[in-house]
C-alpha cells in the first residue's frame, strides 16, 4: 500500500510538471524538452536516484514524452499546410540514425559531465533567444544527401540534449530559405523521428544498468512519462492561447532568462 501511495504521489507531481512544461512550451514556442530535462534532473535527485543514471533518465524520459506531444503538433501544422514533407522524409533518414547514435553516445558520458553539456546548450539557446539572433537566408534547400546529413547532426545532438530538435532544425531551414511558418511546421514533423529513435536508444542503452530504479524501461522512467504526457498536450494549447495575448518579444526574453539560470546551475553544480 505504501509503495502504491508513493507511486500515486509521484505521478501527481509529474502531472504538475507536464502542465507547467506544456504552458511554457505553448507560450514560448519551443519544445518542452528544454524545460522537462532540468525539472526531471531536479526531481530525480530529490527522489534519491543514483547520480550515475538520473541525468540519462531525465533525457531519455523527455524524449519519450516528445513522441506524444509531437503527434498533436504535427497534425496541427499539417492541417495548415505548413509541413514540407519533401524535406521531412530525407532528413528523417539521417535523424533516425543520428538520434540512435546520440543515445548511445550519451550513455558513454558520465552523469555530471552530461549535465554540464546540457547546461552549455541551454546557455546558447538563451543567448540566441535573448538577443534575437537568426541566421540570414543564404542558400537553397540541399538535395536528399545533404538533408540526410543535416538530419544526422540534428538527430545526434537532439538525442544528447533530450529535445525535439526545433532549436536546431528551424535555424537550419531558415538558413536554407524556407519560410518561417513552414520551417516551424517542418521542424515539428522532424521531432517525431528524433523522439522515437532517441527514446528507443536510451531504452536499449540503459536496459541492464544496475542503478536503475523500479518502473524503469532502460533510461525511461514510466511514472514520469505517464504523468507528463497526460497534461502537457492539454496545457500546451492553453500556453499557445496565452501567447497571443502577451508581447512575444518580452516572453522570449523572460524564457531566455529562465534558460540562463538553468544553464548556469547545471554548469556550476
Amino acid at each position: 500500500m505504501d509503495v502504491l501511495l508513493s507511486l500515486l504521489i509521484e505521478i501527481g507531481l509529474y502531472l504538475g510538471l507536464g502542465a507547467f512544461a506544456g504552458i511554457l512550451a505553448g507560450l514560448f514556442g519551443v519544445g518542452g524538452g528544454l524545460i522537462i530535462v532540468p525539472a526531471l534532473v531536479f526531481g530525480f535527485t530529490k527522489q534519491g536516484f543514483s547520480v550515475d543514471v538520473l541525468t540519462h533518465m531525465a533525457v531519455g524520459t523527455s524524449l519519450a514524452t516528445i513522441i506524444f506531444t509531437s503527434l498533436s503538433s504535427v497534425r496541427t501544422h499539417h492541417s495548415k499546410q505548413a509541413v514540407q514533407w519533401n524535406i521531412v522524409w530525407p532528413m528523417s533518414i539521417g535523424i533516425v540514425l543520428g538520434a540512435f547514435l546520440g543515445g548511445h553516445t550519451a550513455a558513454l558520458i558520465s552523469g555530471p559531465l552530461l549535465q554540464t553539456i546540457i547546461g552549455c546548450f541551454a546557455l546558447l539557446v538563451a543567448l540566441q533567444m535573448g538577443l534575437g539572433l537568426k541566421p540570414k537566408a543564404a542558400r537553397n534547400v540541399p538535395g536528399h544527401t545533404g538533408l540526410a546529413a543535416a538530419g544526422g547532426v540534428v538527430g545526434w545532438a537532439s538525442a544528447i540534449f533530450g529535445i525535439g530538435g526545433g532549436s536546431l532544425t528551424v535555424p537550419f531551414l531558415s538558413w536554407c530559405n524556407v519560410k518561417m511558418q513552414q520551417a516551424v511546421g517542418t521542424s515539428s514533423a522532424c521531432g517525431l523521428p528524433i523522439a522515437l529513435a532517441g527514446a528507443a536508444s536510451y531504452m536499449v542503452a540503459g536496459w541492464s544498468h544496475d542503478s536503475l530504479p523500479d518502473w524503469s524501461v532502460g533510461f525511461v522512467y514510466i511514472p514520469a512519462l505517464l504523468g507528463i504526457i497526460l497534461t502537457s498536450v492539454i496545457f500546451a494549447r492553453l500556453g499557445a492561447r496565452l501567447a497571443h495575448r502577451l508581447p512575444p518579444e518580452k516572453l522570449k526574453k523572460l524564457f531566455a532568462l529562465l534558460l540562463l539560470v538553468v544553464g548556469l546551475q547545471f554548469i556550476l553544480k
